[in-house]
């Protein structure tokens, strides 16, 4: 069940043009690999992460509106893009230290931050590792809340995945690719709303070094089982801070069941679905992401992070636990979940 807060009167926000010249890409050096960023705007932050295979691309035509409003930041993640593609650490956790970093060199102490499938996770992590810097979290189609994900990414884990996204770039393969989504939107199937972004994807690794950075970010959070990682455990420790879930109906990739746990493990968090969309509800309607983004930035206080706070919810635990013990009053079903959970968790 979607809640239904009460929302408070809506700020006045002072609109202000956004040149071309904003919306390039900048560069900046950290630890010696060249990360690419768009960055535009002014006021409260705003921190744009784009999923596994994508690029700050992504969020090109959202960019000019939320800028009218804050300081956009949409970073390539390392691997990802522009940034450079190194033989690195790919993990979810690095990615957060990466973000931290990279605003770090843009003088941007705190933000909000919204995560699209892969980055959502990211976003899970930077606010687990650095809940000072984190004033809102808003989750597009994030992973890391559930164990399944779709059978494509799944294979792509299993070795020979180069060889196989190479294959799909073949023309003859393409023709069958394409003849397939034909068929995926006669059904009407979830995976005909998001095969085309996917595929959008595997064009945009022109070459073995994106290929190779691709899977090892993939096969750091996926594996032939499902998702590898999972902050679920954890996301108690997200009472007090503003978190929005927006989710696709039909998405195929992460579904949407793993938004209605999410949005359960989160004290206080607002869940929205978006009817009809995929795994890209803010390509499906932009419009009605945008009106959430800024009505939920608008209508929220950033986070006010407390040292003391936060060792009391540790103390506690997650709710359902007691002294560190497990409830043995818990629902197997519930045991199984929790302890697959405990077994995938991100560090």
């Amino acid at each position: 069940m979607v809640d239904v807060q009460p929302r408070q009167p809506r700020r006045t926000a002072r609109l202000r043009p956004v040149g071309d010249g904003e919306l390039r890409l900048h560069h900046r050096l950290v630890h010696g690999y060249r990360r690419a960023y768009r960055m535009a705007g002014q006021g409260p932050a705003l921190v744009l992460i784009h999923g596994i295979g994508d690029s700050s691309a992504t969020w090109a035509e959202l960019i000019p509106d939320l800028a009218r409003t804050h300081t956009v930041i949409a970073p390539d993640l390392l691997g990802h893009g522009e940034s450079d593609k190194p033989r690195a650490d790919y993990s979810v956790a690095a990615y957060a230290n990466g973000v931290r970093d990279l605003l770090g060199t843009l003088d941007i102490e705190s933000a909000t931050l919204v995560g699209h499938s892969l980055g959502g996770g990211v976003a899970m992590q930077f606010a687990y590792q650095f809940p000072e810097r984190t004033e809102r979290l808003i989750l597009v189609s994030a992973g890391g809340v559930g164990g399944e994900v779709n059978p494509f990414l799944r294979a792509v884990s299993l070795p020979g995945a180069h060889l196989m996204l190479s294959a799909l770039r073949l023309p003859g393969m393409r023709v069958n690719v394409g003849l397939f989504l034909r068929l995926m939107r006669l059904l009407d199937t979830d995976l005909a709303q998001d095969a085309p972004e996917l595929l959008h994807l595997v064009d945009a690794l022109p070459d073995a070094t994106s290929r190779s950075a691709f899977v090892r970010t993939l096969r750091a959070v996926v594996d032939w089982r499902g998702q590898a990682v999972t902050m679920l455990d954890r996301c108690y420790l997200t009472e007090g801070m503003p978190t929005m879930l927006l989710w696709g109906d039909r998405d195929s990739v992460v579904p949407v069941r793993h938004a209605h746990g999410a949005h359960a493990a989160m004290p206080g968090s607002r869940l929205e679905i978006f009817e009809g969309a995929g795994h890209f509800p803010f390509h499906s309607d932009p419009a009605r992401f945008l009106s959430l983004v800024e009505e939920f930035t608008a209508t929220t206080s950033a986070a006010d992070w407390s040292r003391e706070r936060w060792r009391e919810l540790l103390r506690a635990g997650r709710p359902g636990t007691a002294a560190g013990q497990p409830d043995t009053v818990r629902s197997r079903s519930a045991e199984r979940d929790l302890r697959e959970a405990s077994e995938r968790s991100a560090t």
